[in-house]
């Protein structure tokens, strides 16, 4: 079984327009490169960005040292005034099973 220690935390950070951002949308593609070399910069691993229909406009993929970095980069991520970010911890399923397996 895969535990916590052996593997990078996954994180996902949901991301909605702020209407500067929307304003500029057409500079998006570009804001999210440097949001990948952010990643990069802090030790982290770019796994994937989407554009998503619903709740949120986007969603970002990566895997960073810990939980302060995660946060360090959402707060980065923000402070430029062109989206709004809401991130959550992912587990994959062998990290979940410990955990469920931690529990009994």
């Amino acid at each position: 079984m895969t535990t916590q220690a052996d593997e990078t935390p996954t994180y996902v950070f949901l991301t909605n327009f702020t209407q500067q951002g929307i304003g500029d949308v057409t500079e998006s593609p570009g804001r999210t490169e440097e949001a990948k070399a952010l990643v990069e910069s802090m030790g982290g691993t770019w796994k994937g960005f989407f554009v998503t229909m619903g709740r949120y406009d986007g969603l970002v993929i990566a895997e960073l040292p810990d939980d302060a970095t995660a946060a360090q980069a959402a707060l980065t991520l923000a402070s430029g005034g062109n989206v709004t970010t809401e991130t959550l911890r992912a587990f994959p399923l062998d990290e979940f099973r410990d955990i469920v397996d931690a529990t009994e």
